[in-house]
């Protein structure tokens, strides 16, 4: 995992025990998941948008953002970051097909 990864993910947990009124990242957690899905979909939703424009600045910038905030649905959850990774680690040099088949199994 990347050094950046690593260190906000750290972050991203020592921020559980901080205060919401100085901490973005606080007053998310203490506002809940309903909170943190509705700005992962915002994020989702800006980055689709920058997308669609095609302005390479823009998408690096939405991306971060969802990027940022699916982290911190992760850590929530006491997610590693890493489980993403060995995911995705998983299905490298699958089909996609396959694996979305595959999916139909589990």
């Amino acid at each position: 995992m990347s050094d950046t990864l690593k260190a906000l993910y750290k972050v991203l947990e020592q921020r559980k025990q901080a205060d919401a009124d100085s901490s973005y990242v606080a007053s998310l957690y203490q506002a809940g998941t309903d909170k943190i899905l509705k700005k992962l979909g915002e994020e989702a939703t800006e980055t689709v948008i920058a997308g669609k424009a095609g302005d390479a600045s823009q998408i690096i910038y939405e991306t971060a953002d969802l990027w940022f905030h699916s982290m911190v649905l992760l850590a929530h959850n006491d997610i590693d970051v890493q489980a993403v990774l060995d995911e995705l680690d998983r299905r490298f040099g699958l089909s996609g097909l396959e694996e979305k088949a595959n999916r139909g199994s589990k």
